[in-house]
């Protein structure tokens, strides 16, 4: 009996296994085939296997990154990466960040039948990411087994639907319908940016991006594998240089038997392959895994509407995408010059360096919604500010993880660090069983609210 025991231990300790067997039991609920289940069960297993295997890449990227950048400037140097700190997190709490994230999928679609916010979730890696998020914080606040598990899946499944649902009317705006939505935890500095646009609006539109003539020479830019291999060359370029001529020794030991240039241009291209391949891992993760939660959401929630990537909004503004990726880079690089200074002047502050990842994605993304309300102006200005919102934010989010032991990195994506700054700082005040009384009020709120004012509006209509 406690071989079983053990046995059983064995199996949902192991991520890979415990996501695996996850997606069985969906395509068994579904009544699939033999072959379709076998076949999704190991993709599945396999796609997180290569996940964990890019996000080891990414890290031995990031961390002689910001070994480098203290050594040349005498500062904590950190790179907001959702990949690299999700792989830190499932090193400490695989289990329940795997149990988070399946059951608040769960909750995603309770919330969207009960509530109004209709709004089926279909990005998995980034729910993933914010399992993980929400995994580490709960944990920091004292929640631990069944408590943070389903405290976590509720308040997972809460903002799922919430952020889609804050995006609507800018997704209107972007795609000139109602019919899909946007599932991508970077939608409050999107809401922002939209918002902005509207403000540049005030005295007339002006032309888009799209009458804009953009160089063709810059066009290779929008494969993120090359502009973020560019941009993470010129950052490491910078750094290494630095730390080369100015603490040569300590720098060798860092370099080993590369040349500084050769190692910046190594690691820059490491980080992109990493990048890539974490990514292409979760592609085929998330390809065999949703399903079983889409065919369910579709036979339980009238007029869902599937919440999806942010590359969805990409063809609708083609140049607001390079346009809004360079604007936010430049407002990143605005903020580390602020934290800098902020710095030097005494105060404790973590100095963010514009990571390529949340400024191509996201600056692209919040280009495009500043351009659908506000022209070329809301796309200049909105991501730019996206750019420095998302650097401080992250900055802000830092001392909340710093307990758990994180290094060189943090959560990027805007979403991950307003949840992360907002039940971080809450979880100070209320712990244990009061965070998750808070937490479950928080999931009923919306439910109860439909029920009650949904239904009467219902009879004053009839």
């Amino acid at each position: 009996m406690r071989n079983i025991l053990n046995f059983i231990q064995q199996i949902l300790s192991t991520p890979a296994i415990f996501v695996g067997l996850i997606a069985m039991v969906g395509l068994l609920l579904q009544k699939k085939d033999s072959q379709s289940v076998i076949k999704g069960t190991i993709k599945t297993i396999l796609g997180f296997i290569v996940l964990n295997a890019g996000a080891s890449v990414v890290q031995d990227a990031i961390i002689p990154f910001g070994d480098l950048f203290q050594l040349a400037f005498g500062v904590h140097g950190v790179v907001p990466n959702n990949e690299a700190i999700t792989s830190f997190g499932l090193d400490e709490l695989a289990v329940e960040t795997s149990a988070i994230f399946a059951l608040g999928m769960c909750a995603n679609i309770v919330m969207a039948r009960f509530s109004k916010w209709k709004y089926i979730f279909l990005t998995g890696h980034h729910a993933l990411y914010m399992a993980c998020l929400i995994a580490i914080i709960l944990s920091i606040s004292g929640l631990n087994g069944g408590q943070l598990i389903i405290g976590g899946a509720l308040l997972l499944g809460f903002v799922m639907a919430l952020f889609p649902a804050l995006m609507q009317s800018t997704m209107q705006e972007v795609t000139g319908d109602d019919s899909l939505a946007l599932g991508h935890f970077a939608s409050s500095c999107y809401w922002l940016s939209a918002k902005i646009g509207k403000l540049c609006a005030i005295k007339g539109k002006g032309r888009t991006t799209e009458e804009v003539k953009f160089p063709q020479g810059l066009s290779f830019l929008r494969d993120n594998t090359i502009s973020i291999a560019i941009v993470m060359f010129f950052c490491y370029i910078v750094v290494a240089g630095v730390a080369n001529f100015s603490n040569y020794s300590e720098a060798a030991a860092i370099f080993g038997d590369s040349n500084w240039v050769l190692y910046s241009v190594i690691n820059a291209i490491t980080f992109s392959a990493g990048i890539y391949v974490v990514l292409a891992g979760v592609r085929m993760l998330i390809a065999e895994i949703l399903p079983a939660f889409k065919g369910i959401s579709e036979k339980l929630v009238p007029n869902a509407k599937p919440a999806l990537d942010c590359p969805t909004v990409f063809p609708y503004a083609p140049n607001a995408v390079l346009i809004g990726f360079l604007s936010s880079f430049i407002g990143g690089i605005v903020a580390l010059a602020v934290l800098a200074m902020m710095g030097q002047s005494g105060m404790s502050v973590a100095i963010i360096l514009p990571g390529a990842v949340v400024h191509f994605f996201c600056g692209a993304t919040a280009g495009v919604c500043g351009n659908a309300t506000g022209g070329l102006k809301g796309c200049v200005i909105g991501s730019f500010i996206h750019g420095i919102a998302v650097t401080f934010l992250a900055a802000a989010l830092l001392p909340v993880l710093g307990s758990f032991g994180f290094a060189n990195t943090t959560f990027s994506d805007a979403d991950f660090t307003v949840v992360g700054i907002v039940f971080g700082n809450l979880s100070k005040f209320v712990k244990g069983n009061g965070l998750f009384a808070v937490i479950v009020v928080l999931f009923l709120l919306p439910i109860f609210y439909n029920l009650i004012f949904g239904r009467n509006k219902n009879n004053i209509e009839a």
